[in-house]
């Protein structure tokens, strides 16, 4: 089975905003983009480079 969770919005954009950024897990990427603009330019990270980012980020 693929894994695919669709879009999932952040848990820290705030209930009635659109203003966010959003994710996309699949068994390949994780794909990134800004909930104003879904059809707009998207990231694509590969599952480790995603870990690495959010890391570092947390800390």
């Amino acid at each position: 089975m693929n894994r695919d969770t669709g879009w999932l919005k952040s848990t820290r954009s705030s209930g009635g905003s659109n203003a966010c950024v959003e994710v996309r897990f699949t068994d390949a990427t994780v794909g990134v983009r800004d909930s104003k603009n879904p059809d707009g330019p998207r990231f694509s990270f590969t599952a480790r480079a995603w870990a690495t980012f959010v890391g570092r980020v947390g800390s």
